[in-house]
């Protein structure tokens, strides 16, 4: 299998997918969680269109969009969770399954598209994120999605892990801190992958797809 080095090969459409991690109502709207906690979520809202935008043209290329949706239940529930939750946000729980704070906020799934729901901050773990991305021939994980040092971070860690290629999308994804948001990014380049934004990615997909002119 041949290597993948630069940005136009490990975006193809033949092997990449756009992953959407997390953009749900409890992470986003100003009635979920995570704005009834104080977190500004204005900073996550303001990133919505773009990644929008990214979605609509990953659509247009060809290349599949998978939507990662965080779930919590009580049958998952773990000693350490419930510790690290009563530390981090008190009683407040996030995106219970079911419930309207777990339904996606801003952008949506189409009918056919891949839903990976997750129990843990990264796809990766007891999920069939795995089997899809293999059974499907992904090779590269465009990263998208909320929060980036959160769960976006931990899913795009254990893709390199599982040896996929890593191209993490700078603009299309949110946190509640800029300092945050930058320090994952510098993490991705120094050893997990590439960062780019959803403007370069879309004038890639385009110019592979622009007509080749006869001499």
């Amino acid at each position: 299998m041949a290597m993948l080095r630069t940005l136009d090969e490990k975006i193809d459409p033949a092997h990449a997918a756009v992953v959407v991690v997390d953009v749900q109502n409890d992470f986003c709207a100003e009635e979920g969680t995570m704005g009834r906690i104080g977190r500004d979520v204005s900073v996550v809202q303001s990133m919505i269109p773009r990644l929008q935008r990214l979605v609509d043209d990953a659509r247009q290329a060809g290349v599949p969009v998978i939507w990662v949706q965080y779930c919590h239940n009580r049958a998952t529930e773990s000693e350490v969770h419930l510790e690290q939750r009563a530390r981090g946000r008190a009683d407040q729980v996030i995106c219970d399954e079911g419930s309207w704070g777990a339904e996606f906020y801003g952008v949506q799934p189409e009918p056919g598209e891949t839903i990976v729901k997750k129990h843990r901050y990264s796809a990766f773990v007891n999920t069939d994120f795995d089997v899809i991305l293999r059974s499907t021939g992904r090779r590269v994980l465009i990263m998208t999605g909320i929060a980036t040092n959160g769960c976006v971070e931990a899913t795009a860690r254990d893709g390199f892990m599982h040896d996929y290629y890593i191209v993490f999308v700078d603009d299309c994804c949110s946190c509640f801190s800029s300092e945050a948001h930058q320090m994952t990014l510098q993490n991705i380049r120094d050893a997990y992958g590439i960062v780019t934004t959803g403007d370069e990615l879309a004038q890639t997909w385009a110019r592979s797809r622009a007509p080749v002119k006869s001499a």
